[in-house]
């Protein structure tokens, strides 16, 4: 995997193109995918703060509504039979697993770059020669993230 690639040795532009496009729609569901989660994590902890509301009810005296509390919206459904763990499950098995499956065979087609358009857009709009243009962290004396990952994959 390489930050960038020399010019010549990239898949051809249409392709860059297209494969980039599914990408970027990858990237919105990869964002969809995190507030679907941050939803999960919301509504869990406003369950349990939701309890201990009740309880706080029930000890000044408002047992009635406390119980009701309990009964009625403590562990709810979000949906019709489900949690949001499980809405959470059937959005990673239905739609992301899918889609992500298509992003890895469309990645086939730009080997060695995952951001091949990025890239292509990296070698056409950076200064050569300024500082804070350089076309990879080797070039700014950091080590490459590929170099890396060899490293620390041949180490296990």
């Amino acid at each position: 995997m390489t930050h960038t690639s020399e010019p010549g040795t990239e898949p051809d532009t249409a392709t860059v193109r297209a494969v980039g496009k599914l990408t970027e729609a990858f990237e919105v569901v990869e964002e969809a995918r995190g507030h679907l989660y941050a939803f999960h994590r919301l509504t869990g902890t406003a369950d349990f703060a939701l309890e201990e509301a009740a309880g706080l009810l029930r000890d000044a005296g408002h047992t009635e509504l406390a119980e009701r509390l309990d009964r009625e919206l403590v562990g709810r459904n979000v949906l019709p039979g489900r949690w949001t763990y499980q809405v959470v499950e059937d959005y990673d098995d239905t739609y992301y697993q899918v889609f992500a499956g298509f992003v890895s065979r469309a990645r086939a087609l730009t080997p060695g770059q995952r951001h091949a358009f990025e890239a292509s857009l990296k070698r056409a709009r950076r200064t050569r020669g300024e500082p804070g243009h350089e076309a990879d962290p080797a070039e700014h004396g950091a080590p490459a993230a590929s170099a890396a990952s060899s490293a620390s994959r041949s180490a296990r």
